[in-house]
């Protein structure tokens, strides 16, 4: 039986997207969306992410569209993971954020299947 796919009816894909918001306090969000002006009203009306209940209104500062919804949470954690003024030096200049995104999503690719993911917690039967 064949898998049903939107592609095979033509259905457009909506891009997800990874964004960077300033809260009112100041401290920066990153999140994933597809649709990240909902989102982004979502935070501010208090029904989004419990970090940003209550710190908004939110400015948003960079989005960058991502091909699927992996790659679009490789992006966040990475930049979650970077300290807050490498994170501005970022989304400051939109080039270094391209940059950034490129180098990381072509570090990350998918395994071949010629080389397989080690599966270390299964047993020998």
């Amino acid at each position: 039986m064949a898998r049903f796919s939107f592609h095979d009816v033509g259905v457009k894909r909506v891009p997800w997207c990874v964004y960077v918001v300033r809260c009112a306090d100041g401290t920066l969000y990153t999140g994933v969306a597809r649709d990240v002006a909902a989102r982004i009203a979502l935070h501010d009306a208090g029904r989004g992410a419990r970090y940003t209940r209550g710190r908004g209104p939110l400015k948003l500062l960079a989005t960058k569209k991502c091909a699927t919804h992996g790659d679009a949470l490789r992006v966040e954690m990475a930049l979650k993971k970077r300290s807050r003024d490498e994170k501005e030096r970022l989304i400051a200049s939109p080039r270094k954020l391209t940059r950034f995104v490129r180098a990381l999503l072509a570090s990350s690719s998918p395994r071949t299947p010629t080389d397989p993911k080690p599966s270390p917690s299964r047993r020998a039967r």
